[in-house]
């Protein structure tokens, strides 16, 4: 069951001063636009689309402010007001997906966390719920599969196919990630989900090359 946080209680965690050395774990993001695609197709959804995005963390190992994340997660779901990975012209927002296996503390420094790998978009942070956070990327050929469960929001995603999976031939991934310091490979998104509030719409998204997937370091 996910119960809700007091918003006021996790903003005021991250006025601390952060420390996060040695923070490594597994990352995902899923968003409504292609990010591998053509200039040309990106060039027609810009402002149309894109604008909302479910981003995940999963710590491996590694503690913030003396605080111990082995195993915990985070999830960021953002609605800005224009296409990601373009320059914003108004206020993102967020609604934050915290681990409900973590403590007071750990639930704290997860927001921390957030608002550190996923800066301006992660800023405006309109709601704080706690899920389990559930990320696995699975073994496989290329390292593109990946599934994500948090609550109210869910991210499926399969290797990219470089043959069958190209429209215009000029394929690449043309947004950066919406995260900072990740290394990660674009991925199809089977599917990408949020059913829940405080962010503008819901959404359930299929088959989109909109997802890019791999680790994070916080340092």
């Amino acid at each position: 069951m996910i119960r809700l946080l007091t918003v006021a209680a996790a903003l005021l965690a991250g006025t601390a001063p952060l420390s996060a050395a040695g923070i490594t774990g597994k990352y995902i993001e899923a968003r409504t636009c292609d990010v591998w695609t053509g200039p040309c197709y990106a060039n027609a959804e810009m402002n149309l689309g894109g604008k909302h995005a479910v981003l995940g963390w999963q710590v491996d190992k590694g503690e913030l402010n003396g605080v111990k994340l082995d195993g915990l997660g985070v999830v960021a779901v953002v609605a800005a007001s224009d296409t990601l990975g373009l320059q914003q012209t108004g206020t993102s927002k967020a609604v934050l997906i915290v681990d409900s296996r973590a403590d007071a503390a750990q639930r704290a420094a997860l927001v921390k966390l957030a608002q550190k790998q996923g800066g301006a978009l992660v800023k405006n942070i309109v709601g704080v719920e706690t899920a389990k956070v559930e990320l696995n990327i699975c073994p496989c050929e290329d390292n593109g599969c990946a599934t994500l469960k948090a609550g109210s929001a869910s991210i499926e995603t399969r290797c990219l196919d470089h043959k069958n999976d190209k429209v215009c031939g000029n394929e690449s991934p043309f947004y950066p990630p919406l995260a900072a310091d990740v290394k990660v490979k674009a991925a199809m998104a089977v599917q990408n989900k949020f059913t829940g509030k405080g962010v503008d719409e819901t959404w359930t998204d299929a088959n989109r090359r909109s997802a890019y997937l791999g680790t994070f370091e916080a340092r």
